[in-house]
């Protein structure tokens, strides 16, 4: 777990780049120490800052990418992906709810690596003003800011995917700190990782100066989203529409066009960092995505859905003129069900393997309106939430086929028409599961349908009853502890489900 993977804590060290004709995140390994050897300069806190950033695009201790983690956890259990003759049985296995602690599809290994990096840098950085005297106050409490930001946003991660999770805030950087540790509830978790985004608030940079910079490196702005995601999920609507408010204040962001599919599919996923970007897992020529064997090849392991062009976006047969930008030739390609967004060069023409450099895109200025129009509805400002969906929807030109006209006091409704639009709007970008469970789980649950009715499109025929009796616990909507950390850290419980 978080314990003898993670000693050999800078393995990969990365340079930063700050020119405007490269990538911020220059992803050539560099041969790293932890203590009291490593950190005397400031130069050396600022690589092990982009160190943490480096550690979601590649392990150091072989565990999966940490965009694949995101991918597999937030969409193997939704119902917009189907299978291949590719796919693991592994991930088949959690795609009809058949998940076992074996099935290393649960391996959170990556994400602690991750944690420990920003635990590191949260320890030892702040020894270093004895050390340089160039090194200021402002630079420490910026970087550490950044650090407090980024292991925020990986305990959200594993919250919603299991549930209690071991929370670690001292670094793990020799055989002493090795300790077995117990887990601590969602309320615990997210305490914590609400007082780390604010406390990091207040000293986290606005605008580094660099596009890249500022889409690939925690800012103000990716803070205040991560909080407004933590407030939605814990029913804290006030304050999540208080957040997302703050992003759309600082009129740093704003929707790209759509009047051009081509254009708009160009800068938001082709090239990235686009003026709607917030926050994105940088990949570049040097530093690959995993998605280009996942989604292309004939080895690939999964396909869109058929209901992602048949009922989320739907086709107008009678003009085929009109469609949704968001559909065929930016999803998905229609021909053949390929996930397009990660492997497209442009709305027809693949990438190649070493051009397959798609980044991550972990937050975006649509996904802020979404929200604020999630929680306006929930505080029962129905009218507010419908116009924001419509703004969405008039970008990506929506069919009229998937309009709805709900009235403005139905908040079941509304939340219905926001969900769907989730959908088409943040299609396999790992959102779609993590959206079905916060709404579902509203109110104590009275909305398990919406979990209960992905059985009935994912799950084969002669397994849905078996499937729909587990997804009546809610104890299931969480992944197993994988048995490999139950072996090494003894002061872990199996979650209840799968005792």
């Amino acid at each position: 777990m978080l314990q003898k993977a993670v000693l050999k804590l800078f393995v990969v060290v990365v340079a930063l780049q700050l020119s405007s004709c490269k990538k911020w995140l220059d992803l050539q390994p560099q041969d790293g120490l932890t203590g009291a050897e490593y950190w005397k300069t400031k130069e050396q806190v600022q690589a092990a800052v982009v160190g943490c950033y480096a550690s979601l695009t590649g392990s150091a201790t072989g565990s999966r990418n940490a965009a694949e983690s995101f991918f597999l956890w937030g969409e193997l259990r939704g119902d917009m992906i189907t299978s291949t003759l590719a796919t693991t049985p592994e991930q088949i296995d959690v795609i009809n709810v058949n998940i076992l602690p074996t099935n290393s599809v649960s391996n959170w290994r990556g994400l602690y690596e991750t944690i420990n990096y920003c635990n590191t840098v949260i320890d030892f950085a702040p020894g270093v003003l004895q050390q340089d005297a160039t090194f200021t106050q402002a630079a420490l409490d910026r970087y550490v800011a950044e650090a407090k930001a980024l292991r925020a946003l990986m305990y959200f991660y594993l919250v919603r995917t299991f549930d209690q999770v071991p929370l670690k805030l001292k670094s793990t950087s020799s055989d002493n700190d090795i300790v077995d540790l117990a887990k601590s509830s969602q309320t615990v978790v997210l305490e914590q990782a609400l007082k780390d985004l604010g406390e990091a608030e207040q000293f986290a940079v606005v605008d580094y100066g660099n596009r890249d910079a500022n889409k690939g490196r925690i800012t103000k702005a990716a803070i205040n989203a991560i909080q407004a995601d933590i407030y939605l999920w814990l029913d804290k609507y006030t304050e999540c529409v208080a957040a997302c408010n703050k992003v759309i204040n600082t009129n740093q962001f704003g929707l790209i066009d759509g009047s051009d599919q081509g254009i708009w599919f160009r800068n938001l996923y082709v090239t990235g960092n686009s003026n709607e970007s917030i926050f994105e897992l940088q990949f570049d020529q040097q530093k690959l995505n995993p998605f280009y064997t996942m989604f292309l090849t004939s080895q690939r392991k999964f396909l869109a859905n058929p209901i992602v062009m048949d009922e989320i976006y739907t086709v107008d047969f009678l003009d085929p003129l009109k469609f949704d930008i968001r559909a065929d030739g930016a999803s998905v390609r229609a021909t053949d069900q390929t996930i397009w967004k990660y492997v497209g060069l442009s709305t027809s023409t693949t990438r190649a393997l070493e051009e397959s450099y798609a980044h991550w895109i972990f937050y975006r200025y649509a996904d802020i309106l979404l929200m604020k129009a999630e929680a306006e509805n929930q505080l029962g400002n129905g009218q507010a939430a419908i116009d924001i969906v419509n703004i969405i929807r008039s970008r990506a030109k929506a069919l009229i086929a998937t309009a709805q006209n709900p009235a403005p006091n139905d908040k079941i409704a509304i939340s219905d028409y926001i969900i769907k639009e989730r959908a088409r709007e943040f299609s396999f970008e790992g959102k779609r599961w993590f959206d079905l469970l916060r709404n579902a789980k509203r109110d104590n649950y009275q909305r398990l349908d919406l979990l209960l009715d992905v059985v009935a499109i994912t799950v084969p025929a002669d397994r849905q009853q078996q499937a729909i009796a587990k997804f009546r616990d809610k104890n299931c909507h969480y992944l197993p502890i994988f048995t490999y950390e139950l072996t090494t850290n003894k002061a872990l419980v199996q979650n209840p489900f799968y005792k």
